[in-house]
């Protein structure tokens, strides 16, 4: 196939048809006779599968990752990630809900009862239970596309007269695109999916039902017409690809409640087409009614009913019977068999309300509820803000570090319930759920923690509400360029006055407070950001470390150290030890203990011809850090900066961290200057956290 340049001599509509890949297209829109879709099926007999079926083989092509969480086996299917469309609608944080789901589908592609069920997703607002039924409509189109998710309906070709008497054909394609094996009687059925597919292949073909009505009017009259020869009268049938489509209304549908009032169930199982009467005489034949309902439109894929909870009583009542019998009843017509999947999503209010309505007793028993609830891992809240907002999509703009993730964090907060355990605060508990480790915490007490808090993330603040402060920070005129974390937090305070979703002054209160434990866990982020930037010297470190590695050895070898300015041997420097040891809170205790554990770790690298680096010791690296902060803290005079009379040598050094800054944390100039501000404020405050 031509790329779009390489057909530059052409004029522009050849040159957009240049783009065609002709032999995709032939093979998309495959036509055939029944006998070529037999061997079709002799030779993939999966071409039949069941809708269920379909979807699960869907999600499972796409692959999967089994992981452990908190000794908890959980398996994240790639398919939800939306990665052929770069994520656009990818569903993060929810692989337990995500689970259950797939398990639903699993279990009627074999036929265990759910597919007698109706799944509903049930959730707070916004908690992606539209975008994962969108997902599964999106990727079922795609997967009829594929040649794994191939399948086929068929078209009736009629002699027709016209007015001039000359006969002509007519293509009538059956209405609910069927599975062309519901041609063959049902009493044969057996003997010929024997042939076609031998109990030895591993799959037994599905398909059972009957014909829709217009579809059998035609087998019958033909029937008659040859006088019961099958062969002629599958003569009239053309096989072809079917190609799914919401846009194109074809095994993709979609009910929406509107008024109560304006409610129609023909809407559902379709309508006479007043037209067609005057040309078939009747309104009950068949071809003069439009099997264009969304239950028939949707046939051999997915039907999404949103808020199905407010679908008038009437709606309900099909709904049983499609779900259970997997039947619909068109005006006029006898019960018709569909096959598709039946999806909803519902909030909390409605749901209470069918649980609260004795008369629904018959929907609740056939329906499967899926809980979808809002995130409560802060990794993964923050891939949503991420996705929207971020350096590709944003231009003009910087959103500073940790903006996003104090803006998901405060969210989260917002859902998780207060742990029962009184040694444990919400932010703790946060961040055991996102993968920290806390002294005396074990994944057996993040199991217990979940498992105590059954509601956690049905409740608390909607990502959605979240993404439009966000974008009310970017368009203000506030930051000069540079989107900061306080610019977002005072967006989100603000609109918790206005916001319609909190019911109580309570709720609003708990809100605000949560808002100031973010607030301070941002302090302690960026003052260990400035403190990593300013103890970045990696000179400075190695030289401070070996001076400390000097001292102790001579300290526990009971050896002096010699001083390289005097030349004079003199005691070990317990004030320098100390000072450095004190940082990682190593009490006098025990400090003989942290010293000869670093000299045995020196010996033991010295054995295996391996040279000691700071590095390489964790605890040790971090003291050493924090020790030159400190010293490097009172050099640049860091408490000074707010005064805004800062000295040339002292402004080259803060200049030195601004740089470091940039270019290690992705701070901007303005925000880097923000960020040693606000630091420097702190200091001078004189809270500064030892």
């Amino acid at each position: 196939m031509q790329t779009f340049r390489e057909a530059g001599d052409l004029n522009l509509i050849s040159r957009i048809a240049a783009l065609q890949d002709k032999s995709s297209f032939k093979e998309l829109h495959w036509e055939g006779s029944l006998e070529d879709y037999l061997k079709m099926v002799r030779d993939n007999p999966r071409i039949t599968r069941t809708a269920f079926q379909r979807i699960y083989d869907m999600i499972l092509s796409h692959g999967k990752t089994e992981y452990i969480d908190n000794k908890k086996r959980l398996i994240r299917y790639h398919f939800f990630h939306d990665e052929p469309n770069g994520g656009r609608d990818a569903v993060y944080g929810l692989d337990v809900p995500l689970m259950k789901l797939v398990n639903v589908f699993k279990s009627a592609a074999q036929g265990y009862g759910t597919e007698k069920r109706v799944i509903l997703l049930h959730g707070p607002v916004g908690s992606s239970k539209s975008t994962i039924v969108r997902l599964l409509k999106k990727g079922l189109e795609e997967y009829s596309r594929t040649p794994e998710g191939a399948l086929y309906t068929f078209t009736w070709v009629l002699d027709k007269k016209g007015i001039d008497g000359a006969v002509h054909q007519e293509r009538f394609p059956t209405p609910m695109n069927e599975d062309p094996l519901l041609l063959i009687p049902e009493d044969w059925r057996e003997k010929v999916f024997a042939d076609l597919c031998p109990p030895e292949a591993g799959f037994k073909i599905p398909t059972t039902g009957d014909l829709c009505p217009a579809s059998r009017l035609i087998y019958r009259e033909l029937m008659a017409e040859y006088k019961g020869d099958f062969a002629k009268v599958m003569s009239h049938v053309r096989v072809k690809r079917l190609l799914l489509s919401e846009k194109d209304r074809i095994g993709v549908g979609t009910f929406q409640p509107k008024d109560e009032k304006n409610q129609d169930s023909t809407e559902l199982t379709g309508d006479v087409n007043y037209r067609k009467i005057a040309e078939y005489g009747s309104d009950s034949d068949p071809r003069a009614f439009n099997f264009d309902g969304e239950f028939n439109i949707a046939n051999r894929g997915i039907i999404e009913f949103v808020e199905v909870l407010k679908l008038d009583v009437a709606f309900l009542y099909d709904l049983l019977g499609a779900s259970q019998e997997h039947r619909i009843k068109p005006k006029k017509f006898p019960q018709t068999d569909i096959d598709e999947v039946i999806i909803g999503h519902t909030n909390e209010p409605e749901y209470k309300k069918l649980q609260n309505n004795e008369f629904m007793e018959a929907l609740r028993d056939r329906t499967v509820k899926i809980d979808i609830p809002y995130i409560t891992k802060l990794n993964e809240e923050v891939k949503i803000y991420e996705k929207d907002y971020n350096s590709h999509k944003i231009r003009g703009k910087h959103i500073a570090p940790h903006t996003l993730e104090m803006a998901a964090m405060w969210g989260v907060l917002t859902r998780l319930e207060e742990p029962k355990k009184h040694n444990l605060t919400l932010l703790q508990k946060l961040k055991l759920y996102n993968g920290k480790t806390l002294p005396g915490f074990t994944e057996d007490n993040i199991k217990e923690l979940r498992k105590e808090a059954n509601r956690e993330g049905m409740e608390g603040i909607s990502p959605r509400y979240v993404q439009d402060k966000i974008s009310n920070a970017l368009v203000s005129d506030k930051g000069e360029g540079c989107v900061n974390p306080f610019m977002v937090l005072n967006e989100l305070e603000g609109g918790l006055r206005h916001h319609s979703l909190i019911s109580s002054e309570d709720q609003r209160k708990r809100f605000r407070e949560l808002l100031s434990v973010v607030k301070g866990e941002y302090e302690d982020v960026v003052k260990n950001e400035v403190q990593r930037a300013i103890s970045a010297d990696e000179d400075a470190i190695a030289k401070l470390c070996g001076n400390y590695i000097d001292n102790i050895k001579a300290y526990t070898q009971r050896e002096k150290v010699r001083n390289k300015y005097t030349g004079q041997y003199e005691e070990p420097d317990e004030r320098l030890m100390r000072a450095i040891e004190e940082k990682i809170d190593i009490p006098e205790s025990r400090k003989d203990d942290f010293r000869r554990e670093i000299m045995n770790y020196i010996g033991a690298l010295a054995i295996e011809g391996k040279t000691f680096n700071y590095r390489t010791n964790e605890r040790l690296h971090k003291a050493l850090e924090l020790k030159l902060f400190e010293d490097q803290k009172d050099s640049i005079k860091l408490k000074n900066l707010v005064s805004s009379v800062v000295d040339k040598d002292t402004q080259e050094k803060i200049d030195i961290v601004k740089d470091r800054m940039i270019k290690s944390y992705g701070y901007c100039e303005i925000c880097s200057t923000d960020v040693l501000n606000f630091v420097a404020s702190i200091f001078a405050r004189g809270d500064a956290k030892d």
